[in-house]
């Protein structure tokens, strides 16, 4: 599999952890006028499909750092164990999850208003239970996303242990978007039911 252009080199910007989402629109702002088909292209859409591609990789931290990783670092990947406090949020998500789809189908079989009445505090308290969750995820997301600029002074100083650390950002930050993900999908399910 031929590996990605490097996004940070296409859209003009250094490599890096963080990236304000108006210096990203600006460099894609930029490079896509540049690239456009009608204007320096010669009717070629390849180039700006490449800065398309690249805007998607920088937007999420998720994926800029694994690019980052995969492009700059050299560092190979391993596999990184949850912390605890993560374990723990891990440990409450799965249960909550079971019981809300379990919620659902209840109410997706409920044969009359009252019957669905009949739930409506039990859903309640697992809608609150849920975003009670995903605002903790969110905690755990910010609290990350806060250490990328710091990330980025130690590439800037070499540091070679910053890709360790880096790695495991963005390992976590992969976990914490896929249950966010979830969360919102089971929120979406009880509210449909």
């Amino acid at each position: 599999m031929p590996q990605q252009p490097d996004a940070f080199a296409l859209l003009g910007l250094p490599p890096r952890a963080a990236l304000a989402d108006g210096t990203l629109q600006a460099a894609w702002h930029s490079a896509a006028r540049a690239a456009h088909p009608d204007l320096n292209t010669h009717g070629d859409s390849a180039p700006a499909a490449e800065l398309n591609q690249a805007l998607e990789t920088l937007k999420s931290p998720v994926t800029r750092l694994k690019h980052l990783l995969e492009r700059h670092s050299g560092a190979v990947w391993r596999a990184v164990p949850l912390d605890a406090a993560l374990m723990s949020l891990f440990e409450k998500l799965g249960p909550l999850l079971r019981e809300s789809a379990a919620l659902a189908n209840q109410k997706k079989a409920a044969a009359s208003a009252l019957a669905k009445a009949l739930l409506a505090r039990g859903e309640m308290r697992q809608r609150e239970a849920l975003e009670d969750l995903g605002a903790r995820i969110g905690e755990a997301w910010t609290a990350i996303e806060e250490q990328l600029p710091a990330f980025d002074a130690r590439i800037a100083a070499s540091d070679p242990g910053v890709w360790a650390d880096i790695q495991a950002a963005q390992a976590r930050l992969a976990y914490l978007d896929k249950w966010r993900g979830q969360i919102r999908a089971q929120l979406l399910e009880l509210h449909l039911a």
